[in-house]
């Protein structure tokens, strides 16, 4: 089976969240599954990826509303698994790969509309054509449509299948209804049963009509984004889809993410030896300047300071918290007020809380590996990585019962011993409390929590899992397209 791979960012070349991940990471483990899989990545040459080692395959040119746009292919090998890249420096070649501090950039529907132009065009430049293309988010759901009605009538064509999976519904491509006329879509798609959303169009809506299948990134989420609460204004046009819509929950790279033979770590453990784990706190906590204590947890978060991510009712009883036996370290950057909030907050109790405001990898890993529980009190979370990547590290999840979080984390039974976290499902700053109080109970019981972390790390959250899901996702389509 033949699949292109199409996104707007993909490690380890161009990255801002977990679609990077996903894009860079599930190929090389789909042909760990498959030897036969025959998997392509195509993505747009930005300002940040060098020109080293990629090798021009060709060139042509993409009509955007009333001009024409010269489009260079440049490919590169990695890993066994060929990118693509379209190269046009004035749309691509900036500093940032959507937009500024100051928003996004005015032109991504031009940029956007071009890259999903692109992707179809490759096949014929290659000639080698895939049976799905994999789409990922707003930015390439217009290539459904194209596929659908530019290349209606060439057979070469027909025969593709397409997959778009939304990683996170509240990014949708909102443009004004004028550029419609950019996309080189004639204005019979203006109407609400295909690209116009309230006045305006909308790229992922365009995706979820036109693909012949969907899916995000986890069962929960999957269910949530059909409700008015989680839909984001999408939730009718997802219920339409319902049968063709599917949840798979990304992995987690284990090589980069394993206790085992993580070098940026203190000390490390495994399964068998746990008991290791305890160096991390001691040296984490000591370069933090706080004293070590084997009755004192330490609770770890990792990252962005966000609405999204629960910085609100963590805010609202953060005082409550400090007043429990307990240090709690976050790292993140995000929203000024919430790390102007905490950072106020990091003045207020010296003894017990330590706050840095930076993305640091090699700190991220540290927490993980040092901390007794980690925090996530999401608002939504489609999928998060942060609970899966603590299981790995022997760290106790304390989550908001949502998306992903929901799918992953089982509560903890004392009685039975089976789960492997804390949750609470109410959103709000009493339910937090409760559960973090619940979770500082178990600890003293360390006979109970060696077993918990034991249930935890073994669990299995690989990529090579969801790899499987994705190939069963892959052949649906397949048979769908050859049976049609």
């Amino acid at each position: 089976m033949k699949i292109l791979l199409a996104a707007s960012e993909a490690v380890p070349f161009a990255k801002t969240g977990g679609l990077a991940d996903v894009a860079g990471t599930l190929p090389t483990n789909l042909k760990k599954q498959d030897k036969n899989i025959d998997i392509r990545v195509i993505l747009p040459k930005y300002k940040g990826i060098s020109d080293r080692g990629l090798k021009l395959i060709g060139k042509f040119k993409v009509k955007i509303g009333n001009e024409i746009k010269e489009v260079s292919i440049k490919s590169k090998i990695l890993s066994n698994v060929p990118f693509y890249f379209v190269q046009n420096d004035s749309f691509f070649y900036r500093d940032n790969l959507y937009g500024t501090s100051e928003g996004d950039y005015p032109d991504n529907a031009a940029r956007f509309s071009l890259f999903s132009q692109a992707v179809l065009k490759l096949p014929k430049l290659i000639n080698w054509f895939p049976d799905v293309i994999h789409c990922n988010d707003w930015q390439t759901g217009l290539i459904p449509v194209y596929l659908k009605n530019t290349y209606a009538q060439d057979q070469e064509y027909q025969r593709i299948g397409t997959l778009c999976t939304i990683h996170n519904i509240a990014y949708q491509g909102l443009f004004e209804s004028q550029e419609l006329t950019t996309t080189n879509l004639g204005w019979e798609f203006f109407t609400f049963d295909k690209l116009e959303f309230y006045g305006k169009i909308n790229f992922l809506k365009a995706g979820i009509i036109y693909s012949d299948m969907l899916n995000t990134v986890s069962n929960e989420y999957a269910k949530e984004i059909q409700t008015t609460e989680y839909g984001s204004g999408l939730e009718t046009t997802l219920c339409a889809r319902n049968d063709n819509l599917h949840g798979i929950i990304n992995g987690i790279d284990c090589q980069e993410w394993n206790p085992t033979h993580d070098n940026f770590i203190y000390q490390n453990y495994d399964i068998n030896s746990i008991e290791k784990k305890k160096e991390n706190k001691k040296k984490l906590l000591e370069e933090l300047d706080l004293p070590f204590s084997e009755n004192i947890p330490l609770i770890g978060l990792v990252g962005r300071f966000s609405y999204q991510k629960g910085f609100d009712i963590l805010g609202n009883t953060i005082n409550k918290i400090m007043k429990l036996n307990l240090y709690l370290v976050i790292l993140g950057k995000g929203e000024k007020t919430y790390q102007d909030l905490f950072t106020c907050l990091a003045t207020k109790y010296p003894n017990k809380l330590r706050v840095i405001i930076d993305f640091n990898n090699l700190l991220g890993h540290k927490i993980y590996a040092a901390s007794d529980m980690f925090l996530m009190p999401s608002r939504y979370e489609p999928c998060g990585l942060g609970q899966l990547i603590s299981f790995k590290y022997g760290t106790v999840p304390i989550v908001h019962k949502i998306g992903g979080l929901s799918d992953t984390v089982v509560e903890f039974n004392s009685k039975s011993g089976k789960g492997c976290g804390f949750t609470f499902k109410n959103y709000l700053p009493f339910y937090l409390l409760k559960s973090i109080k619940k979770a500082l109970k178990t600890y003293q019981n360390q006979k109970l929590w060696k077993k918990l972390i034991k249930n935890g790390m073994a669990l299995d959250f690989s990529w090579d899992r969801s790899a499987k899901e994705y190939l069963k996702l892959y052949e649906k389509i397949y048979s769908l397209k050859r049976n049609n």
